[in-house]
């Protein structure tokens, strides 16, 4: 099954994450499909940049929304 969730960048203390298209098997910061937004935790206010259109195209196809993601995309 594919999953939209959340891998992490950046570096210690600094997080920054990206919003990725993956298989729900792999590990949270291995290989994905598709990379589809960022968001930046860190910056006051908090920054969340989603492209719309691959997210429904995704959620059209089955993809399966984390919590996290759900949250962000006010979905």
């Amino acid at each position: 099954m594919t999953v939209i969730r959340l891998t992490r960048m950046g570096r210690n203390k600094k997080p920054f994450y990206r919003i990725v298209v993956t298989d729900s098997r792999k590990r949270r910061d291995s290989g994905w499909i598709e990379s589809i937004g960022y968001y930046n935790p860190v910056v006051e206010p908090k920054v969340v940049k989603i492209d719309e259109e691959r997210l429904n195209y995704w959620i059209g196809v089955g993809a399966q929304m984390s919590e996290k993601v759900k949250k962000l995309a006010g979905k």
